[in-house]
């Protein structure tokens, strides 16, 4: 197949480690141009410098997306350094999960906050750039904790769930011009435990990443997938999860 990723202006939320820095690395090393977002400045930055000594290109902008400013600028910036945008991998998500009789209420409005509103900022942001174009693409950070829920897990599973919906809506009103992917994980091999504020539930995430997660550059392989299939192509939804995985 053509290199249909070389060139395209690709903007990555949570982009600092995990699945956004696998992602970026990997698509930089296929010729796309990338602008990263996340709240982890110094990570942010080192993953930019690893794509610019590779012979890359990439911009950064430390961004938090529950800040729908935050969001926005990172798309201007896109425009501004390399004149369009291709992508939008909305991928930045927490994880702070517990029983429900916790009543962790801060936790849970920070993962409606990250989870959804980040995803929904994203929309706001890069939408009308892709309607004036006549091209674009979202990609949206799933879960198959929303396609299965389990003790603790009540307030994420809604979240991603909630991705899933606001995604195939997107992509039923999106038209013949754009395209919407969901990118779905299971056990992955990222930080995302350091969101937890229950520490047995952590350990027990903890435990069962040790025993089974993928690396996240096996997720960063399926978002590549998806961006370089041919414009009339939309690769609708891609699970990725462990063979060990019930």
């Amino acid at each position: 197949m053509e290199n249909e990723i070389k060139g395209k202006v690709v903007i990555i939320t949570g982009a600092s480690s995990g699945i956004g820095a696998a992602t970026a690395l990997l698509l930089a090393g296929r010729g796309a141009k990338l602008v990263l977002g996340a709240r982890q400045t110094e990570q942010l930055v080192t993953v930019a410098t690893r794509i610019i000594e590779g012979g890359g290109e990439a911009v950064h902008a430390r961004t938090d997306v529950t800040s729908r400013d935050d969001v926005a600028n990172l798309v201007k910036l896109a425009q501004e350094r390399f004149g369009k945008l291709d992508v939008l991998f909305s991928n930045a998500g927490i994880a702070p999960t517990s029983l429900l009789d916790e009543l962790r209420v801060a936790d849970w409005d920070a993962m409606i906050d990250v989870n959804i509103k980040g995803v929904l900022y994203g929309i706001a942001a890069a939408l009308p750039v892709f309607r004036r174009q006549g091209f674009g693409h979202f990609v949206h950070t799933a879960s198959t904790a929303g396609l299965i829920t389990k003790p603790t897990m009540a307030v994420y599973s809604g979240t991603k769930l909630a991705v899933r919906a606001i995604s195939e809506g997107l992509r039923q009103e999106a038209g013949s011009d754009l395209r919407v992917t969901l990118i779905t994980p299971g056990f992955v091999n990222t930080n995302l435990a350091n969101s937890m504020t229950d520490q047995r539930v952590k350990t027990q995430i903890q435990e069962q990443m040790a025993r089974m997660a993928i690396p996240p550059e096996a997720i960063a392989r399926a978002v590549a997938f998806a961006i370089e299939q041919p414009a009339t192509v939309d690769v609708g939804e891609i699970i990725v999860r462990p063979t060990a995985q019930a």
